[in-house]
């Protein structure tokens, strides 16, 4: 099982950021594995930062996930089962200055848009205002 962390971060028109990975994996919420010595609100904070180049000024714990609906299997056949802590995130900056080497691209998108995801997030805690 592999500690992580996703990001839900909304536009002002209530869209959110998603995250195009490369190798063919798709479209995702800003996420990634809690480092060593690091609190969840640390890796959401850092992965936020590699991942879209905008800054958490604030983070809430909106969720935890697990379980078989959280397995996974990377296009090179590697599986993984993740352990996966959701936060809503308030941001500054613009979308787009990534320094990681999995980002692909980044884009906005509403409810109506909505690619499938790599893994099953509740779209309730994806988009609260379709509830």
């Amino acid at each position: 099982m592999l500690p992580s962390v996703a990001a839900v971060i909304s536009d002002a028109e209530g869209r959110l950021l998603l995250q195009q990975k490369g190798r063919s994996e798709g479209w995702s919420l800003p996420a990634g594995a809690i480092e060593p010595g690091e609190t969840p609100h640390q890796a959401i904070a850092r992965e936020v930062l590699e991942e879209t180049g905008l800054t958490v000024t604030g983070s809430e714990v909106l969720a935890v996930f697990g379980g078989e609906e959280f397995r996974y299997i990377y296009p090179n056949g590697d599986r993984v089962e993740y352990l996966v802590v959701l936060f809503r995130c308030l941001t500054r900056g613009e979308a787009g200055g990534c320094t990681d080497l999995e980002t692909v691209g980044l884009k906005y998108t509403s409810f109506d848009e909505m690619p499938k995801l790599a893994l099953p997030y509740p779209m309730e805690l994806l988009f609260p205002a379709s509830k």
